[in-house]
Parts: C-alpha cells; structure tokens; sequence
C-alpha cells in the first residue's frame, strides 16, 4: 500500500510541475505586455520599464518560471533598494491592480469556496445517492418516477436560472433569509449566520449535481444487481441488506467517489456563476475580476492552482481505490 501511494504521489508531484510550465509558458505568449498592464491612463514608459525590472518580466523565460517556482517555497523580494518590497512564502506574484501579494487574495477567497463546494458536495451526495438508491429500489414504481421528473427538472434548469429562483423566493418574496448579508462570518463565531450565508448557494449547487448522481447511482444500482455475483449471493442465501451494502452499493460506490472527486475539484476551480449570483467572495469571483481587470499574476496562480487542486483530488480517489479495491494496489 505505502509502494503504491508513493508511486502515486511521485506521478502527481511530476504532473503539477509540468502543468505549471505549460502554463506559465501560455501566460507569457499571451498578445499583450504584461508591464504595462501594470499602471494606470498615466502610465509611462520610465514607469512600464521599471515594473518590468520589478517583477523579472527583464529576464529570460527560465530564469522567469525559475523565480515563480522558488517564490512558492521560499517567498520573492521584487525590486531593489529602498523600493523593493516583499511577498512570503508561498508567493504567487504581485498584484500591481490591488496593490498586495496575490497569495493574499487568494488567501481570502479561497476558503469561501472551499466551504462552499463542501456544503454543496455533502448535500448534493445525500440527495443523489438518497433518490438513487430508492429509484433502483422501487424500479418502474411512483417513487422512481418522481425521481425521474426530479432528475428532468433539475438539469433543465440552468445554475443562473435556480440561484435567481431561490434568490427572489426565498429572500425577496417570503423573506426567510436576508438579502443582503453583512459579510462572511466563521461557523465558529456564529453557525447561523454561517448557514444564512452559505445555504442558498449550496442549495443551488446541490440541485444541479444531484440530479447527475441521481441518474448514475440508479443506473449503476441496477447494473450491478443484475450481475451473476450477485444472483449466487443471493442463492447461498446471502440476506438482501447484506447483498446490497455489502456487495451491490460498494462496487458502486467506487466510480460515484471518481465523479465526485472530479465535481468537487472543479468546484474549487470557482463556482463562478454561484458566486456572482450570491455575491461571495470566492476564488471564481475573484478570477472573474481579473480577467475583466487584466491582472494576469491572479489570472495566472489561480488557473495553476485549479489545476493542482484536480491533480490532487485524482490522487485522493486512487487512494480511496486502493481501500475499496485491493486489486487496484497490484503492479
């Protein structure tokens, strides 16, 4: 097992750096001057050529990603003199819009998000999976119709479309939850605020990925249950709640962690239309802006660390594998 993880983690370790060359290389081809995205109408040439100097965009390619890479672990001093000024590791650049280090900013969005797609990760779960394992119970019966009108209506509906809904509701309409909210407050400090923030969005994200696993685990359920592995379990005598947990639900169970660790990284990525909806500062949002503001420091550490978040969730679903499926452990 420890072999096998190791072997994993090595792999992983090699994919992000090369992700994170092939995307700084992408940044650096980009059309544009990216020292001169760096001051405003007044901006000047004295100025754009010392911004260049201050962030390295003078030097060579390598020598560029080189500094990128070691400002991650040991931070980066831009500039020099009484003018230069620092960004701790792990350093991701400088913003010269916002005027601060971007691991800052993502700092502040980041967990926004991340406790978004968890609250929408274990609600769409509980749902899905619920409804899937009732429609596959009750086949061709009322409560895998309803199931079925469920999984219809909720991927119909675009993500714009239920956040609005919800939006005009249950806040605007009947007023359960306040419109405007004073800003994000820590579970820790005050849950119910914390749910005030967050349930709408997760209600909203849930929908729309419930019904996907709504579908899957009903059609995998019945797959399976038709195995001949099962009939035999069933003709020694096996009792049927053994058979379905024991045997039926676990060889479902490993490509439903596959799909969710998938959707979950993805929304780590940012939920970009649920966070504009609600107004949250996430990681998406915060993405937006800097495409529309030209920040390509943000731009560009949040693209790579989208990428090393999906780099990481496949390496935590080979683990999960690995326990589910001893046989995956096999060279």
């Amino acid at each position: 097992m420890l072999a096998y993880v190791g072997r994993r983690m090595l792999f992983a370790f090699f994919t992000i750096l090369a992700v994170s060359a092939v995307v700084f290389i992408i940044f650096s081809f980009l059309p544009f001057d990216p020292a001169a995205l760096t001051c405003g109408q007044r901006c000047t040439k004295s100025i754009v050529e010392a911004n260049r100097i201050r962030l390295g965009l003078d030097k060579p390619l390598l020598e560029q990603y080189w500094l990128f890479i070691s400002g991650i672990f040991v931070g980066r001093t831009y500039g020099a003199g009484s003018a230069a000024f620092s960004c701790p590791a792990p350093s991701f650049g400088y913003s010269f819009n916002e005027n601060a280090c971007v691991t800052n900013m993502i700092t502040e969005a980041l967990p926004i998000t991340i406790q978004l797609a968890v609250g929408a990760l274990l609600l769409w779960l509980a749902v899905g999976l619920g409804l899937g394992i009732v429609a596959a119970k009750f086949k061709n019966r009322w409560p895998d119709t309803s199931s079925s009108v469920f999984v219809l209506l909720a991927t119909s509906l675009p993500t714009f479309v239920t956040g609005l809904a919800l939006l005009i509701w249950v806040s605007i309409k009947w007023k359960l939850i306040p419109l405007a909210l004073t800003g994000y407050t820590s579970f820790f400090e005050n849950p119910y605020k914390f749910f005030q923030y967050f349930i709408l969005p997760w209600i909203t994200l849930a929908i729309a990925y419930a019904a996907l696993y709504t579908r899957f685990t009903r059609s995998a359920l019945l797959e399976t249950l038709g195995e001949d592995y099962i009939r035999t379990a069933r003709a020694k005598g096996v009792g049927e709640r053994k058979v379905f947990f024991k045997h039926t639900f676990r060889a479902v169970l490993a490509p439903i962690i596959t799909l969710a660790g998938l959707d979950f990284a993805g929304l780590i990525g940012g939920a970009i239309i649920t966070e504009t909806i609600f107004n949250l500062p996430g990681l998406g949002r915060l993405t937006l802006r800097s495409v529309y503001e030209f920040d390509l420091p943000v731009v560009l550490a949040t693209t790579i660390l989208a990428a090393v978040v999906v780099i990481v969730m496949n390496l935590i679903v080979d683990m999960f594998y690995a326990v589910l499926d001893p046989r995956v452990r096999i060279k």
